[in-house]
């Protein structure tokens, strides 16, 4: 049985061998499999957690290379379709710790996942699984946008029929995506409104006009606010609590939200308190913070395990 869906974007990242280098004068790189779907999807699976991904790449080799990394971490890649003519989405990022990550991307228009239609969903498997993850960046343009309404309806209808039923949309603003930028705050909204949870950046939240607030009379449920190295904050209906961040040697922080989510939904899924959950999401985070790369810097169980134990240790020993 599948447990989590993860729909959004996956390709490859690029960087050069050695930090601090720049692309013009980098002669090697390093290639892992990148994107909203293939960072988190593989992070749930690390933390053993049944899952597949909802996508498209091009009909090209970096697709190609998609497909096995995530196979060869046991994900269900039957639901990325390929798709003719199109072109794998490749980024490269250059890497200058502990704040400085640029990046470039390279897709060719129309991106695949941006094709994504209501014939190339997994409808039983969605209905199914007790978690789904998606990435806001879908709403950008058609007909990915009325796909993704198509599936938050869907789940929002169906939820009754499942034991355990989380629908996340993480915010994953990327504005030269969108066609119009400035419909992103309604769209997103609205999509916000049929989520159980809602994940974002402070800078995500300021850009799409949104307010990280949980009110008793409408969804969602939970709202989780990353303040990247300051920690992350969990919004309910209770109020708000914040959790500090942890310090680590910064390598780069590209991946780290996308940790952050696997491990929180993974503690969702698994039965933990939101707040338990969102301190592993934390913890998850601040290691692949400290890797180089971010698919494959995503973290297993004991990992974080000890990781929150040193944590604590460093805190007791701080006390007076």
């Amino acid at each position: 049985m599948i447990e989590a869906i993860v729909i959004g974007r996956v390709g490859v990242d690029l960087t050069p061998t050695t930090t601090r280098t720049s692309l013009a004068d980098a002669d090697s790189f390093i290639r892992a499999v990148g994107g909203f779907a293939g960072n988190i999807g593989t992070g749930l699976a690390r933390l053993e957690v049944r899952t597949a991904v909802v996508s498209s790449v091009g009909d090209d080799g970096h697709g190609d290379h998609v497909r096995r990394f995530l196979v060869g971490e046991g994900i269900d890649v039957g639901p990325i379709v390929t798709r003719q003519g199109s072109m794998t989405q490749v980024a490269f990022f250059e890497v200058w710790p502990p704040e400085r990550f640029p990046v470039t991307f390279y897709r060719p228009e129309p991106a695949p996942e941006t094709r994504l239609t209501v014939a190339d969903l997994p409808m039983e498997l969605l209905e199914a699984a007790p978690l789904v993850i998606v990435s806001g960046a879908l709403l950008a343009g058609e007909p990915a946008r009325s796909t993704v309404f198509r599936i938050l309806d869907d789940r929002l209808a169906s939820r009754h029929r499942r034991p355990v039923s989380w629908t996340i949309l993480d915010l994953d603003w990327r504005p030269t995506l969108w066609d119009d930028p400035d419909e992103a705050p309604a769209l997103t909204e609205r999509a916000a409104r049929m989520s159980d949870v809602l994940i974002g950046s402070d800078g995500e939240f300021m850009a799409t006009r949104l307010r990280p607030v949980v009110t008793p009379e409408r969804r969602p449920a939970l709202v989780v606010l990353k303040h990247g190295p300051e920690g992350v904050s969990i919004v309910t209906g209770h109020g708000r609590r914040t959790v500090p961040g942890i310090a680590v040697e910064v390598v780069c922080g590209l991946g780290a939200g996308d940790a952050l989510n696997a491990a929180f939904a993974a503690g969702l899924l698994r039965g933990l308190d939101p707040t338990v959950a969102v301190e592993r999401g934390n913890a998850a985070g601040a290691i692949v913070a400290s890797r180089l790369m971010c698919s494959t810097g995503m973290p297993t169980p004991n990992e974080i395990d000890q990781l929150l134990a040193r944590h604590a240790l460093r805190r007791q020993a701080a006390l007076p």
